[in-house]
């Protein structure tokens, strides 16, 4: 199977990896998926092997490695041409993937778009103005619950018998993996901070302020730092993990010092993804933007708090829609959503989602957990 490239599509896969596992008990099911993504399949109960692909290889490289283990099933994940060249110049007998009139003839089973497949165009700035014009504004269309990406990758596993009724995205990880991490990352922490006075152990809620998609995913710093002094005040004992990459470690800083009073931990740019993983486990709730950790914390059954702007939950939210594990949060906007990397006008999508209002989501959710 070649996989798709990103941390948050990977986890939309998953449900595909599961039906296909139940309708083909007895097959060796390999992964082809970039290297940076190794360690998010650690442990899968889908899966019987990994195959690395290194950063920069070619696709006669590729098809060279796939070659040598004579795979008779080639299901291509990603839309892309080189991902169809990868398996066609491996010569897999039988290659199946989703029909592109630029790649069809690389795969000997090209299936045509899903019956409720809802594509993701984005809005042109023309559109934008002429939306935010319209008085009164037009109600949004509703989008069935089968609109959601995860049908699509089932379509494909349907192409070899598997049920394409969704399940629930789901990853792996152990308890020791949990316990390693809390050791090696919260220890100082834990060292350090006072003792509750109820001796209750403390609340780890998880803050993931990034978005590697673009700024319009991005819900502003200052209201991350409001949520986050909110409910410090009202949840005793509780500390915000901060998360990311090296480059989201300033944007988490400047929350942590908004914030004060030790309440925050910045993470970012220090954990693998293995230890990400661990501590979204480890998490009562994650607070996030919509970007690949918020896909592996809701598969890891931690449920999150998102605000949307330019991005859809019912296309590409987390676990499964109407999940009630999660609070999804859009505004009113009605160019929402728009699918762009940076908002052309006033980022009124965000903007129009109060810190008061997540802030009572997260303090909901703390409530049934």
């Amino acid at each position: 199977m070649r996989g798709v490239n990103w941390l948050g599509d990977a986890v939309m896969t998953t449900p595909a990896l599961q039906r296909l596992r139940e309708a083909l008990p007895d097959a060796h099911i390999t992964l082809l998926a970039p290297d940076k993504l190794a360690d998010l399949w650690q442990h899968h109960p889908s899966l019987d092997s990994f195959l690395s692909l290194p950063p920069g290889a070619g696709p006669w490289s590729v098809a060279a490695r796939l070659r040598a283990e004579a795979f008779k099933i080639a299901l291509v994940l990603p839309n892309s041409h080189r991902a169809a060249l990868e398996v066609w110049l491996a010569g897999i007998p039988r290659r199946i993937g989703h029909a592109r009139p630029w790649r069809n003839w690389l795969l000997t089973q090209p299936l045509p778009p899903r019956p409720g497949h809802t594509p993701m165009p984005k809005r042109s700035v023309g559109e934008i103005n002429r939306l935010i014009r319209l008085t009164p504004t037009p109600a949004a269309p509703s989008t069935p619950t089968t609109a959601h990406q995860i049908h699509d990758w089932l379509h494909l596993a349907a192409a070899l018998g598997a049920n394409t009724d969704p399940l629930p995205p789901k990853l792996e990880v152990t308890a020791a993996e949990v316990q390693q991490a809390d050791a090696n990352l919260l220890s100082d922490w834990r060292n350090s901070a006072p003792r509750s006075a109820s001796g209750q152990p403390p609340i780890f809620l998880g803050l993931i302020p990034g978005a590697e998609y673009g700024p319009a995913k991005r819900w502003p710093a200052e209201n991350f730092a409001a949520v986050a002094r909110a409910v410090s005040q009202r949840v005793n004992n509780c500390l915000w993990i901060a998360l990311g990459t090296p480059a989201d470690w300033p944007v988490c800083d400047t929350i942590a010092r908004r914030v004060a009073g030790g309440h925050v931990l910045n993470l970012a740019g220090k954990t693998s993804l293995r230890q990400l993983m661990a501590l979204l486990k480890l998490c009562r709730l994650v607070l996030t933007n919509d970007t690949g950790p918020m896909h592996v914390a809701a598969a890891l059954g931690t449920p999150v708090v998102v605000p949307f702007g330019s991005t859809s939950p019912e296309l590409t939210g987390p676990g499964l829609p109407g999940d009630p594990r999660h609070r999804l949060l859009k505004s009113a906007a009605p160019c929402s959503p728009c699918f762009r990397r940076a908002c052309p006008i006033d980022f009124r999508c965000m903007t129009g989602i109060s810190p008061d209002r997540v802030a009572e989501s997260v303090l909901s959710l703390l409530r049934l957990s």
